[in-house]
């Protein structure tokens, strides 16, 4: 632990003046937008260093310019040069140069490069950071973290002497999220300890360097609900935290490749892919759809979406979903999009419906194999079975559930044992029983 380190803490703690900005609310809908929510973003941090205002260190020239991070609105020229004010502020004031900390660079990148406005964005980020990083004399040093490595970024143009740590690197793996033996103490903390395999199931599975940790977020918010009631259910926490629009870019964009790629990987196996971690945005936007395809499996590997089951081969990466959660998420998001594609189709729709009514499973069975062939399914190969089952009993759930005035209930006690699937039509109830469908009563 670094507190254990007397001498370097006598050394170094509280010896410097930090700046310390999160980038994750600039998220706009437009650039104007953006710049809004960059404007409320800086001028909270300002509001920090109100007392720089009366200091005896600062001219009145000094003064003046700090004010202007006190404006109802600040312009994109103020908000540019404000982190390298706020530094020579801060080191006239306290004579010691400043530590900047920046929390999730690339998240007004992200939003930028989603809604059509990256271009301006870059330049925006770029003038901020050059200021702040590349000609600031009163910089100590700045720590900068986001998801995606930031030796390509365009933003960092002509920044050097940079130290970067990646997910699949071993100096600091264990610290990017807890351990067992950290998940098991906290448990045993809460005295919840028999809960361990719950957790393990829903949140362990990242793989940084040589170390498997839990996302340390989803423990720490489901030991808050174990804390509150023991037997809590375990519930998706970081999907609510993240953007999932990746995900749903490369279903969109997939391949016959991909598309059994991503089946392979929600069967519980592994997939291998070339990561490539200095990539941009703009790399995702390419035409080529291969190279498109490469840099969105970087993507997820980077953000979470997947992880190594080993140690990988250069630049080649045995590639897994980490935990039942990320999984959720996966099976999730293709059963929306396949709902959304199926129902597209209204001919098609509509006789699907009207086979279900009429009980004929034959006709049934046909119409979903045609969805199936054209979206993503679980394969009837090399798949444990009850992953194969459960997958496919969801996506006709779903599928099921899309049609508004239709009851569907997952294996409910229909009259003659448990049913699969029960479906209550207007005047029909019907119950599926793994490949047969069957009409079971009907009523006014």
């Amino acid at each position: 632990m670094i507190s254990e380190e007397t001498e370097l803490c006598e050394q170094h703690m509280g010896k410097y003046p930090v700046i310390s900005i999160s980038l994750k609310d600039i998220n706009g809908t437009s650039y104007d937008d953006a710049l809004r929510k960059m404007s409320s973003v800086i001028k909270k941090l300002a509001r920090k260093y109100q007392y720089l205002l009366e200091s005896d260190k600062l001219t009145e020239v000094d003064k003046d310019s700090l004010k202007e991070l006190y404006a109802p609105s600040l312009d994109g020229n103020v908000q540019e040069e404000s982190l390298s004010l706020l530094s020579e502020m801060l080191y006239k004031h306290y004579g010691q140069k400043v530590i900047i900390l920046i929390d999730e660079y690339d998240v007004p990148l992200d939003k930028a490069y989603q809604k059509h406005y990256y271009a301006e964005m870059v330049e925006h980020i770029r003038a901020l950071f050059s200021l702040a990083l590349k000609t600031n004399e009163n910089l100590e040093f700045a720590v900068i973290t986001g998801c995606l490595r930031i030796a390509k970024e365009s933003i960092f143009t002509g920044l050097k002497n940079f130290n970067m740590c990646a997910i699949s690197d071993v100096d600091y793996a264990e610290y990017f999220g807890f351990t067992d033996s950290e998940v098991k103490k906290m448990l045993q903390y809460y005295g919840v300890e028999e809960r361990f395999l719950d957790l393990k199931e829903w949140y362990d599975g990242y793989r940084f360097g040589n170390i498997d940790v839990y996302c340390p977020w989803d423990v720490v918010v489901q030991c808050n609900k174990l804390r509150a009631a023991k037997d809590a259910p375990m519930e998706s926490h970081w999907e609510n935290s993240s953007s999932n629009s990746i995900v749903k870019d490369i279903l969109q964009d997939a391949t016959e490749t991909t598309k059994d790629e991503i089946e392979a990987l929600i069967s519980g196996e592994s997939v291998e892919k070339e990561i490539i971690p200095e990539l941009t945005y703009t790399d995702l936007g390419s035409r080529d759809m291969d190279v498109r395809q490469t840099y969105l499996w970087s993507v997820l590997y980077a953000t979470g979406y997947l992880t190594d089951m080993e140690k990988p081969n250069g630049r080649l990466h045995k590639l897994v979903i980490p935990n039942k959660e990320i999984l959720k998420i996966y099976e999730d998001r293709i059963r929306s999009w396949f709902r959304v594609k199926v129902t597209g189709n209204a001919e098609q729709w509509k006789e699907f419906c009207e086979s279900f009514k009429s009980g004929d499973a034959g006709k049934v069975q046909t119409l979903f194999n045609v969805f199936l062939s054209d979206s993503i399914s679980v394969r009837d190969t090399a798949v444990r079975k009850d992953l194969k089952e459960n997958f496919y009993h969801g996506m006709l759930l779903g599928l099921l559930k899309a049609e508004g005035s239709w009851i569907a209930k997952s294996n409910a006690e229909s009259g003659v044992g448990y049913a699969d699937i029960k479906l209550t039509i207007h005047k029909y109830g019907i119950a599926c029983y793994k490949k047969t469908c069957k009409v079971i009563y009907s009523r006014e």
